[in-house]
């Protein structure tokens, strides 16, 4: 046997043993089994964060999900069973008390964890306060497992993607450890279907979210932009910058949500706006098996354009006949208006409006921070040229980094940029929706993510299947802002009756 692929079987091995030699099976656990085992008494958190913490240090080596760990996790762990054993049992009745949770690198917490966005140059750099996503899950009473590994500045210092980062080394699809995990939100994605976690949270300004999570065969939840606050969290652009959940079902992803949402005070405009989505008695009241019945979904033209008898095209046209048999009424062939111009982002302004987002967003953040290495974009350019071994300036470069530096603030042709997307965006998906009464669009994988991006819309992508060498990919639900709900109870729906799921194979 070829050493690689007896490394990978060995590591298999030991983390499934691992996980029965305990007497609960950590792989595949669901934050309702997990309360379960908590309830029951066969379980504590501390156990749980020791499982985790084992696994990562037996699979981390191999995938490079993790950039670093809680040394306070166990601590943490420890107060949560606490917790639950006191008197104020009421006070710790909530789904997520006691759940290891997986940050990625770009979510601030103040603690011994760094923030660092994968680089180097952040390293040692101490923030004012938790991220707002991080206060909501601590009160919810979530343990902090650590920092996932992401695509450096989450793919937004050039295009190199593919889940690299200086800090994380490079991130390995745990399903075909040859093929892409996607970014930027890779080990967050990487570690759900590991389960080197029992939950994660990614980010996404186009696809971050979407993208991984479809290819490590999770579920991806890209909330409504505004809907999760933005507070403390390394910018790209706050018109489609937004946090969401990366989990192994869409009710763990649920509940993560429903934990996360809500008004922040740091990031006001946006989420006071996006409060109003939030509907009376939170997002799990919408996982209902029949989701699906009565839905009008539509099917965009040039999505589905995979060769007759590949395994896409047959898993596709599969699932879009077995939405129909759940009721939903399927809408083929529809043409969401200047499509190409939407996903074409060197014309369509976004290459005009984007750097001069980041560069502001990016100098406001570090400029935030209670110390710091760096203090602008200008700083972290310069410290990447002089450490280009350790950031590996000869492959990945930093050319988009050089553009923000160069813009000067959002000037008449951003805005014209700015006004020219909010445009094709009404005149193209939007549009398309309302005139044809859409609760959902359906897509393959990230496919539709530009077009999601540029008015902050939401998406669930969930796991659809597995291609002939065995690399995982995903469905995605997509609808208008506040649409969640009803995206929800599709996606779920469609879960549950295709249970397309499979545990990792760490093919070589």
């Amino acid at each position: 046997m070829p050493r690689p692929l007896l490394a990978v079987v060995i590591v298999a091995a030991l983390v499934l043993a691992l996980a029965g030699a305990h007497g609960f099976r950590i792989e595949e656990a669901t934050v309702a089994s997990i309360q379960l085992g908590f309830n029951n008494g066969s379980l504590t958190s501390v156990d749980l964060v020791r499982f985790y913490l084992d696994r990562i240090s037996r699979l981390n080596p191999l995938l490079h999900a993790v950039i670093e760990v809680n040394p306070d996790a166990l601590r943490q762990a420890a107060r949560a069973d606490a917790e639950r054993c006191s008197v104020r049992r009421s006070r710790a009745s909530g789904a997520l008390r006691g759940v290891p949770v997986l940050l990625k690198d770009n979510i601030a917490t103040r603690d011994a964890l760094n923030t660092t966005a994968g680089s180097f140059a952040l390293l040692g750099s101490m923030v004012r306060r938790d991220a707002g996503v991080v206060r909501r899950l601590r009160r919810a009473g979530a343990v902090v497992l650590g920092k996932a590994n992401m695509d450096e500045w989450a793919n937004f210092r050039s295009f190199s993607g593919g889940g690299w980062s200086a800090r994380g080394g490079k991130g390995r699809n745990p399903y075909v450890l040859s093929a892409t995990p996607c970014g930027s939100s890779t080990g967050s994605a990487i570690a759900a279907a590991a389960s080197m976690a029992a939950v994660t949270l990614g980010t996404e300004t186009d696809g971050s979210i979407l993208c991984p999570a479809s290819l490590n065969s999770v579920v991806g939840i890209k909330p409504t932009v505004g809907l999760t606050s933005r507070a403390g969290v390394i910018p790209i652009t706050p018109r489609q910058d937004t946090i969401g959940p990366i989990c192994r079902t869409v009710a763990d992803a649920v509940h993560v949500l429903d934990a996360i949402v809500g008004y922040d005070a740091l990031d006001p405009n946006p989420t006071m706006e996006a409060s109003k989505y939030i509907p009376r008695g939170g997002y799990m009241q919408f996982l209902k098996k029949g989701g699906l019945s009565g839905k009008r979904i539509g099917v965009p033209s040039g999505f589905f354009n995979f060769p007759n008898g590949t395994v896409q095209q047959m898993a596709y046209a599969q699932h879009l006949n077995t939405m129909r048999k759940q009721g939903a009424v399927m809408i083929e062939n529809l043409d969401i208006e200047n499509l190409s111009v939407l996903l074409d982002s060197q014309n369509n302004g976004q290459q005009i409006a984007l750097p001069a987002e980041f560069k502001l967003s990016l100098n406001s953040y570090l400029s935030n921070l209670l110390y710091s290495p760096v203090r602008s974009l200008a700083e972290i350019i310069a410290f990447n040229n002089a450490h280009p071994v350790e950031e590996n300036m000869k492959e990945n470069g930093q050319t988009v980094f050089l553009v923000a530096e160069n813009t000067t603030g959002i000037g008449a042709s951003e805005q014209e940029a700015i006004s020219q997307l909010n445009k094709l965006s009404a005149n193209g998906l939007k549009k398309l929706m309302r005139e044809h009464e859409l609760d959902a669009i359906v897509t393959p994988n990230n496919a539709v993510s530009s077009v999601l991006a540029i008015d902050g819309m939401p998406a669930i992508t969930v796991p659809a299947g597995y291609g002939k060498l065995g690399v995982p990919f995903g469905l995605c639900f997509g609808g208008l802002r506040g649409y969640e709900p009803r995206l929800i109870e599709m996606a779920y729906a469609f879960e549950q009756v295709t249970m397309v799921r499979k545990t990792p194979t760490f093919l070589p």
